[in-house]
């Protein structure tokens, strides 16, 4: 499985939390119960105070995988998936 940081951020006038249908849906997607279904693993995810900037640290087999669970968030404003590496695995084969 390969490690993605994910990254969804939107405006103001977008923000899926105004919605209380909407907010409710979103966060029953990221149940781990529900993350799995995608072949998915949630590991982490936090919203920077203050910004409508959503990030999430996710193990999949392909961001193909990822894509495709980060789907619903692209109604509200942008996805962007980065593969991403623990940082004891870069030290180790590249150094930083």
């Amino acid at each position: 499985m390969s490690l993605f940081f994910v990254q969804h951020t939107h405006d103001a006038a977008t923000c899926p939390a105004k919605d209380p249908k909407k907010g409710n849906m979103l966060l029953n997607h990221l149940q781990p119960q529900n993350a799995r279904k995608f072949g998915v693993k949630l590991h982490a995810d936090a919203v920077i105070n203050g910004k409508h900037t959503f990030n999430l640290i996710l193990e999949a087999d392909d961001e193909e995988n990822v894509s495709e669970f980060m789907r619903p968030f692209e109604t509200a404003g942008s996805v962007n998936i980065l593969p991403a590496s623990h940082c004891e695995k870069v030290v180790q084969q590249e150094g930083c």
